[in-house]
C-alpha cells in the first residue's frame, strides 16, 4: 500500500523479515524508486506480504531481483537495511558468480564499447585514403597524404592508452594510475628496447632479460596490467592512508607493475593472443571456405550472445603480426548478409510499419551496426534471420575462394569498409571482397523474398492498427490542443509544467511498466525520444534544486521552487546499464534554473541493450495536488509545454 512513511529503519527491518533475513541476501541495491535485493531463494508468500506494508508500492520479481517499490524515499529505506545489517553497496561474496567466460566476454565488451567508434572513424578514414590514393596517385606521399595517415593510426599505436582508460573503470582503478602504466608501455624508448634485443643484443633489467615485445597496438598486455594493478592498488590503499596514499599508491604502482609487464605479462600475453590468432589463421591456411563459412554464417549468432567482442585481440593480433586479417574480411559478409535479409523483409512486406523498420535498419547496416536488423527485424521474423546467416556464409565463402583479406582495421566491417581489402599485392582481394559481399547481400534477400516470413504485423488487420499508433492525426491533434487550454483555463491556479526533453509526449497510462502506468509512483507524463539514434538531452523544467542523483545516472529526481517533486527517470530498467549510457551534469543539493541541462544520454547504447528510451516523468507529490492535464501532440521540444499541474483542492472545493 502506497503511503507515507517517516520510520524507514521499522521498514527495511520489515522487508529483511520477511524475505527471510540478511543470511538470504545475496546482494542490495537501489534505483531510483526500487530497493533491488537478489536472494538466494524466495520465501513462500514473500512477495504479497512485502507489498502489503505500509511505504511499499508493489513488489516486482523480474531479471533474477525481488524489486520493492518504495518510491522518492527508497534511498533512505536502502540506508536503514545497510546501517541495521553487515551488507555492503558492493556485491557480497557469497552472491553466484558468473562463468569465467562470461566475466572475460563482459570485460571485453567493457573495455571496447566505449571507444570501438573511434577506430571505426580511423579505419573509415584509411579506407578514404585509400580511394584517393588510387584516383590520385601524386597524392601518396605528400605531406597532406602523411598528415591524414598519422591522425588514422593514431588510435591504433596508442591503442594501449584507450584500453587503460575504460579497463580501468570496469575494473574499479585510478585512471589516471592506469594510463601512467600504459603510457610507459608505448614509450618509444620501449620500442628502442625491443629492436636492441631483437637484434640479439641483450638488455637486462635488474639482471632479468627484457623481451623484444612491443606494446603499441596491443591489447591484452595493457588489460591484464590494468586487471593486476586493480589488485594491487587497493591492497595499497588499504595500508597507505591520508595524504601519502596520493603519492606513494602511483609510484609504488608504476615502479611495480611497468617492469612486471615488461618481463612477464606482456610477453606472455602477447604470446597467448599469437597462438589463438595463429590457429585461427592455421584453419584459414588449411581449408579456407570451411573458415569462412564458420564466420559468415555464425558470426552475427555470436553478436546475439555477446560474445563477439572476444575475438578482437585476435583481429588485431593478426593486423599486427602479419598487417593483414581476414576474419574482418569474412565479417563483412557476414553483415551484409544480415542488412540484405532486412532488405529482403522490406521489399516483401506489405506492411508500411515493417517496411519503415526494416527500410531504417538496412540503412544503418550499411555503416556496420546490424543491431536494429537483428533486433527489429530479422531475429524477430525468424526466417530471415537464417536466410541472412546462410547469405553471409556463401558471401564469405565466395571471399574466401578470392583469397580476399582487410588490410586495414575496420572498427564497424561494412559496406563502407569493403575499400579496406584493397592492396597493391594481391590485387584479387578487393575485386573478391565486392563479390562476396554481393552475394551475402543479394542472396539473403533473394532467399527473404522467396521463403518469406511468418508475421502477426503482415496480417490484414495490421494496416488500420498502423494508422492509430503512427499518433495524432493533425484535426485530432488541433482538438486535443484546443480541449486542453480550455481545461487549463479553466483553473488559473494551475501549473504549467515544460518537458525536460525533446520526443512524442505519451500518456503515463501507456509507458509499458506497470509501476509508471499504474500511478504507483505518482501521476505525471511521459516523452518518447525520437532519435533513437543520437544524443538525448535532459533539461531542467523549472527553477529548483536537485534532490536526488542516482549512482545509475538516468534518474533524477527535482524539487521545484513552487513546491514540485518530480522525478525524471530515462528509459525504462536502464538502471541495470550501471550508468554507461548517461552523462550527468549536475550534482546532489544544486540550485538549478528552467533550462539548465541536466544530463546526456547516448539513446542507441540504450535500444542496442533491448532496453526502452520511454522517459516517465513523475510528480512523486500529486497526492497532494490536485492532478495533472497532459499535453497530447505529435512532438514537444525540450522547454515546450508537456502539460499543466492543478492546485490541490481546497477544503470547500472538496
Amino acid at each position: 500500500m502506497a503511503e507515507k512513511i517517516r520510520d524507514y529503519p521499522k521498514l527495511a527491518s520489515q522487508i529483511l523479515e520477511i524475505v527471510g533475513g540478511e543470511q538470504n541476501i545475496h546482494n542490495a541495491t537501489h534505483c531510483a524508486t526500487r530497493l533491488r535485493l537478489v536472494l538466494k531463494e524466495t520465501p513462500a508468500g514473500a512477495k504479497e506480504k512485502v507489498a502489503d506494508l505500509p511505504g511499499v508500492i508493489t513488489v516486482i520479481e523480474n531479471s533474477g531481483q525481488f524489486q520493492v517499490v518504495i518510491g522518492a524515499h527508497v534511498s533512505e529505506v536502502y540506508d536503514a537495511l545497510l546501517a541495521t545489517t553487515s551488507l555492503s553497496a558492493e556485491d557480497s561474496d557469497d552472491q553466484p558468480k558468473a562463468s569465467i567466460m562470461n566475466r572475460v566476454i563482459a570485460t571485453m565488451s567493457a573495455v571496447f564499447a566505449p571507444f570501438i567508434y573511434v577506430l571505426a572513424a580511423a579505419g573509415f578514414i584509411q579506407g578514404i585514403l585509400i580511394l584517393v590514393r588510387l584516383a590520385w596517385p601524386g597524392f601518396e606521399g605528400s605531406g597532406t597524404d602523411q598528415v591524414f595517415s598519422l591522425i588514422s593510426w593514431a588510435p591504433f599505436t596508442f591503442l594501449p592508452i584507450f584500453i587503460a582508460i575504460t579497463a580501468a573503470q570496469h575494473f574499479k582503478v585510478n585512471i589516471f594510475v592506469a594510463v601512467f602504466c600504459c603510457a610507459a608501455l608505448v614509450s618509444p624508448d620501449v620500442a628502442t628496447l625491443a629492436e636492441h634485443v631483437a637484434d640479439g643484443d641483450r638488455v637486462d633489467f635488474l639482471g632479468f632479460a627484457l623481451s623484444s615485445t612491443t606494446y603499441t597496438s596491443t591489447v591484452l598486455p595493457p588489460l591484464i596490467l590494468v586487471w593486476v594493478l586493480s589488485y594491487l592498488e587497493h591492497f595499497l590503499n588499504r595500508h597507505i592512508r591520508g595524504v601519502a596514499a596520493s603519492i606513494f599508491v602511483p609510484f609504488l604502482c608504476a615502479l611495480i607493475m611497468v617492469p612486471l609487464t615488461l618481463l612477464t605479462l606482456g610477453p606472455l600475453s602477447a604470446a597467448g593472443a599469437d597462438a589463438i590468432a595463429n590457429g585461427y589463421n592455421w584453419l584459414v591456411d588449411i581449408f579456407p571456405p570451411l573458415a569462412a563459412a564458420i564466420i559468415g554464417g555464425f558470426w552475427q549468432v555470436f553478436v546475439i550472445f555477446g560474445v563477439h567482442w572476444g575475438i578482437t585481440p585476435v583481429i588485431l593480433s593478426n593486423f599486427d603480426q602479419y598487417g593483414s586479417d581476414s576474419f574482418q574480411a569474412f565479417q563483412t559478409a557476414a553483415v551484409l548478409g544480415q542488412v540484405g535479409a532486412a532488405f529482403g523483409v522490406f521489399l516483401k512486406s506489405p506492411v508500411k510499419s515493417l517496411r519503415g523498420v526494416a527500410g531504417s535498419a538496412t540503412i544503418t547496416g550499411i555503416f556496420g551496426i546490424t543491431e536494429p536488423a537483428i533486433y527489429g527485424v530479422t531475429l524477430r521474423l525468424k526466417k530471415p534471420f537464417i536466410c541472412g546467416c546462410v547469405g553471409g556464409a556463401l558471401g564469405a565463402i565466395t571471399v574466401a575462394l578470392f583469397g580476399s583479406r582487410y588490410y586495414v582495421y575496420a572498427g564497424l566491417p561494412g559496406a563502407l569498409t569493403i575499400m579496406n581489402a584493397h592492396s597493391a599485392e594481391n590485387s584479387m582481394s578487393l575485386i573478391g571482397e565486392v563479390v562476396g559481399c554481393l552475394v551475402a547481400f543479394a542472396g539473403s534477400a533473394l532467399l527473404v523474398y522467396i521463403v518469406g516470413f511468418n508475421d502477426d504485423a503482415a496480417s490484414p488487420a495490421e494496416p488500420a492498427a498502423e494508422e492509430e499508433s503512427e499518433g495524432l492525426s493533425a484535426e485530432a491533434e488541433q482538438a486535443a490542443l484546443a480541449a486542453y487550454e480550455t481545461a487549463v483555463a479553466s483553473t488559473p491556479a494551475a501549473t504549467r509544467l515544460v518537458s525536460p526533453l525533446a520526443g512524442r509526449p505519451l500518456p503515463l497510462a501507456e509507458v509499458p511498466d506497470p509501476v509508471f502506468a499504474q500511478g504507483g509512483l505518482g501521476e505525471g507524463f511521459a516523452v518518447e525520444p525520437e532519435a533513437a539514434d543520437g544524443t538525448g538531452r535532459v533539461i531542467a523544467p523549472f527553477d529548483g534544486t536537485v534532490v536526488t542523483v542516482l549512482p545509475s545516472k538516468h534518474a533524477i529526481g527535482l524539487r521545484s521552487d513552487d513546491g514540485l517533486d518530480v522525478l525524471i527517470h530515462v528509459g525504462l530498467d536502464t538502471v541495470a546499464m550501471k550508468g554507461e549510457p548517461f552523462t550527468l551534469h549536475v550534482e546532489k543539493k544544486q540550485r538549478i534554473a528552467r533550462g539548465d541541462l541536466l544530463l546526456e544520454f547516448d539513446a542507441a547504447a540504450i535500444t542496442a541493450a533491448g532496453y526502452s528510451t520511454i522517459t516517465p516523468v513523475v510528480l512523486t507529490n500529486s497526492a497532494d495536488l490536485g492532478g495533472v492535464i497532459p499535453r497530447l501532440s505529435q512532438h514537444v521540444d525540450a522547454g515546450e509545454e508537456l502539460g499543466a499541474v492543478l492546485p490541490a483542492p481546497t477544503p470547500t472545493q472538496s
